[in-house]
């Protein structure tokens, strides 16, 4: 899961575009697995899941990165990184969808302050949870899925509030932090390494 706030001037045509294109990019290896998830536009940020294999969600992690260093100018700004999760067993949604959101609810002012920001991606989850069950429901009863993401019910979208509010959350990882805890190794420390004088037996 990914949240973002939308770069100055930045059209929504253009972040889907974005991810698109860089999706196409991954596919053509073809060793990766194809992209299923959800883009939620904001008036001013987004809110994206995206499922696939872990060679795929590291290379758009590294894109990100690649994009939140162009400053000021870049389409995606304080982009945070929420969950990265391996091994699950089955997907959420059965494609990649891109959703406006036109009215979504909101939270009353102040309750995401009183809450930690691990309750708050918590939610979220609950709250990603019925709309892949929504979509689920609505591409069994429709020929037209993709027009019902268009008219997603308010209640089924996450707040913008709250999105806000993880963005600006200095617990979530930025895409290059996120790479730097995911390529740093894992081996732990030995105790004489971490101990003053060093024993005798290292010494030189």
């Amino acid at each position: 899961m990914v949240v973002a706030r939308l770069g100055e001037g930045a059209a929504a045509a253009a972040v889907a575009g974005y991810h698109r294109g860089l999706f196409e990019n991954a596919l053509e290896d073809h060793s990766r697995e194809q992209v299923s998830g959800l883009l939620l536009l904001y008036s001013s940020c987004i809110f994206h899941v995206v499922e696939s294999c872990s060679s795929t969600i590291h290379l758009i992690i590294q894109d990100l990165a690649s994009l939140q260093n162009q400053g000021h100018g870049a389409l995606l700004q304080e982009i945070k990184v929420l969950v990265v999760a391996h091994n699950i067993p089955t997907r959420l949604f059965p494609d990649w969808y891109v959703a406006t959101a036109t009215s979504p609810m909101t939270c009353p002012q102040g309750s995401t302050q009183l809450q930690s920001t691990a309750e708050v991606v918590a939610e979220c989850l609950t709250l990603l949870l019925k709309l892949a069950a929504h979509i689920q429901s609505s591409e069994d009863d429709s020929e037209d899925t993709n027009e019902s993401i268009h008219t997603l019910a308010p209640e089924l979208l996450i707040p913008a509030e709250t999105i806000n509010y993880l963005y600006n959350a200095e617990e979530c990882a930025s895409p290059e932090d996120f790479l730097r805890i995911y390529l740093s190794p894992s081996q732990p420390a030995l105790d004489s390494e971490t101990v003053w004088p060093v024993p005798s037996h290292l010494s030189p």
